[in-house]
């Protein structure tokens, strides 16, 4: 029996589907990281990282050639504790620097972003064309009155002009924030408000299924609702295709992008900012109360996206990354800044992926070259019913990896695109982290061994652990995924509230960030992700909180009560299903009523929420399952909707009203 064989059966029998080829091994930059630092394998790095994150994050950044105006004299600063840690202290860097600036300067012809239109426009921005747009428009806001600190909302879809204004901001010091161009108005005006921003970038439309988006009436009742808001700019992503006008401008608040920034100087001094100066707020939503804004700054966010894709995912300047994602979601941002801050390419495509045919993602791939794919196991739920035609329809020899977010995985789909859309030749690079950590906790990589919906470990630098209640380590059982050290991508703090951050991660317990995940480590050393362990629901991989379903519910003249939790769905991963108690004599009189007004309770979140996030269904309850202080307990009452064994009970205040739930209509 040859050693190949060998390693063959003894794959087989431990599950293990795919290795590294001498493809992967021979252009590593993980690889060449442990070779230079003296390192004989990952298990050595992720010991030495988790026993010296400074250490690890000082090498990292060379390692990617992030750049400094003025070196950091400190690579971390514990004086107030974890939760707060200050990395890269003393240094002065900006995004715009590192993702355009410098490329510019040493590769202005190389393509830095590609975008394709659902109607089938593409268009082309090199980096020393990206340098010269972010430039003007950084002048015209400068002229608009933005200064450094301001905030400014990006709500917009992914067309090029997205990457502008985002760079725009950076150079000028202001700190974006984006915004998902799926919500409605009452979802951006409750980030725009909470955030106080002074200016706002959004688009006339987009087109979705071949169809005009109109954003602009949106943005509109936003912006009525936002009294800190002084000016809207707006791309006429619509007019310029002859589809649609724009909306009315509102007089002395409206200007056309294209208008202001028409005789713009093309140079703007990009402006040296501190390493922990705020860069980005991204509101991301937890089980209880408002949205969060998690504060990111110039040398955390884009420096951890960036060694995330270089050490995970080895992207490489003569690669193009396409991420089927949304500026509002974290993968959207992160995409942007990591990839060009590598000197990447990266492709952006603003319709859906099965539009006009099943085959569309498929030709985007094929059509520009892409290297490295980015998907989520819902997209390819909705995908795997047109079966593996549409994709072997396509040339997509240039792919060398998949990376996977946003949910975890269940075996057929990811046997299904391991084999339908890989060929069994490529990794599929799973990652797991969230918005407060500016990318990965958990990371499969394209030189280690994988199992079907597995991690590798830790991403790279990450010290990363499975617990039980009292955080001690477990393996071979699901615990809570914790993190021991800090590292650079952390959020500061969430926005104007930072006893809200130390109680979501750092409260329950002491000296762990608790992710809010269930894990477990298997007995060859592979990682999983068994779920949430709070309330957040997830939809096709997009987060959203109870509390601002329920909020929306309870709003409605006839809701008193309402409760929103999140069900298995074979599209979307989760689906959500809400249950309201009807206020005195607002019950209606028949069963036509009854189902009118279960129709308009779906129709009012997804008009605030955005389609997305429509409930599965309403059902009308007397009572809802609470604690003695009043507390609703969503896992009893999602326990009961599904079936499913109730769990501990002794809490209740009420435990007949678990019945309720089950029996509901």
């Amino acid at each position: 029996m040859t050693a190949a064989s060998g390693q063959g059966e003894a794959d087989e029998a431990r599950g293990v589907v795919w290795r590294p080829g001498e493809r992967e091994l021979s252009r590593s930059r993980l690889l060449r990281f442990l070779r230079r630092e003296g390192l004989a394998s990952l298990e050595e790095l992720h010991a030495r990282a988790a026993e010296d994150p400074a250490w690890f994050w000082a090498r990292a950044a060379d390692d990617i050639g992030w750049p400094w105006y003025e070196r950091y004299r400190e690579v971390l600063d514990l004086s107030r504790g974890a939760p707060w840690a200050r990395w890269y202290v003393g240094g002065t860097t900006n995004v715009a620097l590192a993702a355009v600036d410098r490329h510019a300067a040493a590769r202005p012809e190389a393509t830095a972003v590609l975008w394709e239109g659902e109607d089938g426009e593409v268009r082309r921005l090199t980096f020393g064309e990206l340098r010269r747009e972010a430039d003007r428009l950084a002048n015209g806001l400068r002229r608009l009155g933005v200064e450094p600190g301001d905030r400014v909302g990006l709500y917009l879809p992914m067309i090029p002009e997205t990457v502008v204004a985002l760079f725009a901001c950076a150079k000028i010091g202001a700190v974006f924030i984006p915004i998902f161009s799926g919500y409605g108005a009452e979802a951006v005006a409750q980030r725009l408000n909470d955030a106080e921003a002074t200016l706002l970038v959004t688009a006339d439309g987009f087109l979705r299924r071949g169809r005009p988006v109109a954003m602009k009436a949106e943005a509109d009742r936003a912006a009525e609702r936002t009294p800190t808001l002084r000016r809207v700019v707006v791309v006429p992503r619509l007019r310029r295709a002859g589809l649609a006008g724009l909306a009315a401008p509102a007089e002395g608040r409206d200007v056309v992008y294209d208008e202001l920034v028409a005789g713009e100087p093309d140079r703007f001094e990009t402006l040296p900012l501190s390493s922990e100066e705020p860069l980005m707020l991204i509101y991301t939503s937890g089980t209880t109360g408002r949205p969060k804004g998690t504060v990111h700054v110039h040398a955390g966010f884009p420096l951890k996206a960036a060694q995330d894709l270089a050490h995970a995912f080895d992207l490489q300047e003569d690669d193009v990354l396409y991420w089927v994602t949304d500026i509002g979601w974290m993968m959207g941002p992160w995409q942007i800044m990591g990839g060009l801050a590598l000197g990447a390419t990266i492709l952006l495509y603003e319709g859906t992926p099965d539009h006009p045919a099943p085959d569309r993602l498929w030709a985007l791939c094929e059509r520009h070259g892409v290297t490295v794919l980015g998907i989520s196991p819902t997209l390819i739920r909705s995908l795997m019913p047109f079966g593996a035609e549409p994709v072997r329809a396509h040339d997509l020899s240039r792919l060398r990896a998949l990376g996977s977010t946003g949910e975890p995985w269940n075996p057929d789909p990811w046997l299904w695109t391991f084999h339908a859309v890989g060929g069994g030749r490529l990794p599929i690079v799973n990652y797991s982290g969230g918005t407060e950590i500016s990318g990965g906790i958990l990371s499969g990589l394209t030189v280690a061994p994988l199992k079907p919906c597995s991690f590798a470990g830790p991403s790279p630098g990450m010290a990363v652990d499975v617990v039980d209640e009292r955080g001690r380590p477990v393996r071979g059982e699901v615990g809570e995924l914790v993190l021991r050290q800090p590292w650079p991508g952390m959020t500061r703090g969430f926005w104007r509230a930072p006893e809200r951050y130390l109680e979501t991660y750092w409260s329950r317990i002491p000296g762990l960030w608790v992710h809010g995940d269930w894990a477990r480590v298997d007995e060859d050393g592979f990682w999983y992700i068994e779920g949430r362990s709070d309330d957040t629901i997830k939809v096709g991989g997009k987060r959203v909180g109870p509390a601002e379903v329920e909020s929306l519910l309870v709003a409605h003249p006839a809701v008193r009560e309402a409760a929103a939790v999140g069900v298995p769905d074979e599209v979307k991963g989760e689906a959500i299903v809400c249950f309201c108690i009807l206020r005195p004599g607002a019950e209606p009189a028949s069963a036509e009523a009854l189902e009118a007004l279960r129709e308009a309770l779906k129709d009012k979140v997804a008009a605030s929420l955005g389609k997305p996030f429509r409930p599965k269904d309403v059902r009308f309850v007397a009572d809802l399952p609470r604690t003695r202080n009043a507390k609703i307990m969503r896992r009893v009452v999602r326990a009961a909707y599904l079936g499913l064994p109730p769990g501990d009970l002794s809490a209740l205040e009420n435990p007949a009203a678990a019945d309720a739930v089950a029996n509901a209509r």
